[in-house]
């Protein structure tokens, strides 16, 4: 079993490290003064380079019974905001919380803490354990921008368990939707606003227009539509000559997703065409739907962990993104886990101590689990 209070201590002595996306050199530096302590050797690559960071991804390997295949085991070392100064502050009823300014950062190091500690337990314990591999990304919180540029070639796993799911431990996502990030600008005519504005083409109007008349929200039972941004204009007294709508669709029937997108843009045309404006619009996929045979090993496996640390197995969809998704997309196949963290992205997240636990030995089952699972 896993040492608590070394856990405990693990995660609070993380959460109180900086490291905002892009930002994760302090974190980074901690981790392999610690798998050094451990007797690994971890790597870097260069993806703070390419992304404009101060930190690339970290890859480590360790060494196991060669007849089993190696699994990967994945986090993200990133942070969305307010996240400095975090500190983590342990409740006597066992509740763990930052101390209301920030974050907390169990998104995601109660996974990265649970993944220290089960590495610690099999080197003390000299319990046999399949060959295990490890990839912390950085910028993930940011469209999962740093596995983005990983050279998945290195990665010796065909299986990986993705530690980064909000909910009990022992529920997993097996399926995610396809993610696209749409941008429509808007181009109209500049004209005086008080003297003459019926010689403008109002660009912000158009949006509007266009934007009153789509489906926002959850457009079905399966996709969701939302704007997140609007930008445009110069001051109060032009008819704004340009403007830009930003926004996402999830989906997981890939046709649907398209044909959606093709409405949002048919309905910009429209209401542009109406009041003598023009559209560009440009799209980026962040992510490919994907779903996982439920017979596949890796849920067989995660089923018979959960069986084993006696916790409730459970199977849902997710609409999130993580980078299980570029991990599929590769080729591996596997889960996003729940890692023991609630309410992520705000001041109110927060995790438990007895949560903390269950994933740090639901990480240990699943590291010295010697089975083979027949599909």
């Amino acid at each position: 079993m896993i040492n608590k209070n070394r856990l405990i201590q693990t995660f609070r002595d993380l959460i109180a490290i900086d490291c905002l996306s892009l930002q994760e050199r302090q974190m980074a530096d901690h981790l392999i003064a610690l798998f050094t302590k451990l007797g690994m050797t971890i790597n870097e690559d260069d993806a703070g380079q390419k992304l404009g960071g101060n930190t690339g991804n970290l890859h480590a390997y360790l060494p196991g019974d060669l007849s089993l295949p190696p699994i990967l085991f994945s986090c993200h070392i990133d942070t969305v905001g307010p996240g400095l100064g975090k500190q983590a502050v342990v409740h006597p009823d066992g509740k763990i919380t930052s101390n209301g300014d920030t974050i907390l950062g169990a998104d995601d190091f109660s996974g990265v803490a649970a993944i220290l500690e089960a590495i610690q337990t099999l080197k003390e314990s000299s319990k046999p354990h399949r060959p295990i591999e490890i990839l912390f990304s950085v910028a993930e919180e940011i469209y999962c921008r740093g596995i983005g540029v990983f050279d998945m070639s290195v990665l010796k796993s065909k299986e990986a368990y993705v530690l980064d799911l909000a909910g009990p431990v022992g529920s997993a996502a097996s399926s995610a939707p396809e993610i696209v990030i749409f941008k429509i600008k808007i181009t109209g005519r500049p004209a005086h606003a008080g003297f003459a504005p019926q010689e403008g083409i109002h660009s912000i109007r158009a949006a509007a227009m266009a934007i009153s008349r789509m489906e926002l929200g959850h457009v079905g039972a399966d996709m969701t539509v939302n704007v997140g941004v609007i930008e445009g204009g110069s001051a109060g007294n032009v008819v704004p000559e340009f403007c830009t709508v930003k926004g996402e669709l999830r989906g997981f029937n890939p046709s649907e997703v398209e044909e959606q997108l093709k409405k949002i843009y048919a309905l910009f045309e429209a209401s542009a065409k109406e009041l003598g404006a023009t559209v560009e619009t440009q799209e980026e996929r962040v992510s490919v739907a994907y779903e996982i045979d439920q017979t596949h090993s890796a849920i067989m496996r995660f089923k018979a962990a959960c069986e084993q640390i006696g916790v409730p197995f459970s199977l849902a969809p997710t609409h999130g993104l993580s980078d299980f998704n570029a991990l599929h997309d590769y080729g591996l196949r596997g889960l996003t886990i729940a890692n023991a963290m609630e309410k992520c992205h705000s001041t109110e997240e927060y995790t438990t101590v007895s949560e903390l636990e269950r994933i740090a030995n639901l990480t240990l089952a699943l590291m010295s689990d010697n089975k083979a699972y027949s599909r």
